[in-house]
């Protein structure tokens, strides 16, 4: 049961306060920033996955100044070279799917410029094997996602043509890279089916995550080959050691769930995940994409998941950690959190663990924490530190369960 809660409890520094419950002067709720100028050095890069509708040129003047990658359809390849020619250092990944292929009209209108790796049509008739099946033999339709079919991507011919067309098209046309999503752990998330050869949904599972496994080394070799980056969109990493890191090898992910909520706690902050994802983000070259949703989901107060999901991106910032937040929604517009509005300046550390669970990092110009556990947590900010609409906080802070906090330096 949700809780209304103040978000801020300072421990005021004379006993007679405590002990009559007062807080004089001390508001229990701030105001979020509003502004909306990004940042010339942010703490945390701005992502825009613009995969929802066809960009304008306001929205990619705009972008050139705010994200630090962007990732396109396959057929925004002139929106691709009006990005770099304002901005060359934006990273642009162009979208493709790891484990589909799609028969609805408008995903072969485009001159051969695929959502996907293969064609549907042309697979059905030379390849109908790359298709996945059930146990009684047919093609596996996503229930969600309606006239997306599952594809065998434990096939080594399936996945040495992916590669191939993949990287081909990802050279010829200029992308830095490709994003690729739908590398997940279990079919359960598109289909209850199971599939043929195995006899339990476990092992349907495990099969799909093998081939994925697979898949991802072969797609990512062909990439780096050609000086290309791969980014797959990793799904529930937290359950399985290692995967974060292996699938992050040939350039980074995407964790497009980022600081959701599992219950009264934070669901990637469980598991070996988070410890993982700290370690490729440090390095400098890979680059950590970051989603947080709000969209359906019951946060533990009012703006937790946007408060949380930067904090979170923040304790593990880089020059290549980048998040976009709530305001994603289906992608068909930009995002922007006033929280990326703020000057943060450089980190002054590496993200640290309180003995309370709450993580907090500072930076020269101010400092997060982030308790992704179901209790609420006390900890001790730096000096000089304010909330984001100016209050200071002179002593201690209270961190709310599956909360974060953001300060500014004064």
């Amino acid at each position: 049961m949700l809780r209304p809660h103040g978000r801020i409890v300072v421990a005021l520094s004379l006993a007679a306060f405590v002990l009559a419950g007062c807080a004089a002067g001390v508001p229990t709720r701030h105001t979020e920033p509003t502004g909306r100028v990004p940042q010339p050095d942010p703490a945390v890069c701005g992502l825009w996955n613009a995969i929802g509708a066809v960009p304008t040129e306001a929205q990619l003047v705009d972008a050139a100044q705010r994200y630090q990658v962007v990732i396109l359809n396959a057929w925004e390849v002139a929106a691709q070279k009006r990005l770099k020619a304002l901005n060359p250092a934006v990273t642009v990944l162009v979208y493709k799917d790891l484990s589909s292929t799609r028969s609805y009209e408008t995903a072969t209108a485009h001159g051969g410029l695929l959502p996907t790796g293969v064609d549907f049509t042309a697979t059905g008739r030379d390849h109908p094997e790359w298709f996945a099946t059930d146990t009684a033999g047919a093609r596996i339709e996503w229930a969600p996602y309606p006239q997306h079919w599952q594809m065998a991507v434990w096939n080594p011919d399936y996945q040495r043509e992916w590669a191939s067309s993949v990287t081909a098209e990802a050279v010829r046309d200029g992308w830095d890279g490709v994003f690729a999503d739908n590398d997940f752990a279990s079919l359960g998330f598109y289909s209850d089916a199971v599939l043929a050869g195995t006899s339990s949904r476990a092992e349907t599972d495990r099969l799909i995550r093998d081939g994925l496994d697979r898949m991802i080394g072969v797609a990512g070799s062909a990439l780096a080959g050609s000086g290309k980056l791969l980014i797959p969109n990793l799904s529930e990493a937290r359950l399985h050691p290692g995967r974060w890191t292996e699938h992050a090898r040939f350039g980074g992910a995407m964790e497009e769930n980022f600081a959701q909520y599992a219950g009264d706690e934070l669901l990637t902050w469980q598991g070996p995940q988070w410890d993982e994802m700290m370690r490729t983000s440090s390095d400098g070259r890979h680059l950590t994409l970051l989603v947080t949703k709000t969209a359906g989901v019951q946060e533990s107060s009012g703006g937790a998941a946007e408060r949380a999901g930067f904090a979170g991106a923040a304790l593990l910032a880089g020059d290549r950690t980048c998040w976009t937040g709530p305001e994603a929604g289906d992608y068909s517009r930009p995002a922007f959190s006033g929280y990326q509005s703020l000057a943060l300046g450089e980190p002054r550390g590496p993200a640290e663990q309180q003995s309370s669970g709450v993580w907090t990092r500072e930076f020269t110009g101010g400092w997060v924490a982030l308790n992704p556990g179901a209790e609420d947590a006390t900890v001790t900010p730096p000096a000089g530190l304010s909330t984001t609409d100016g209050t200071p906080i002179t002593g201690d802070l209270t961190v709310f369960a599956s909360d974060g906090e953001v300060l500014v330096r004064r």
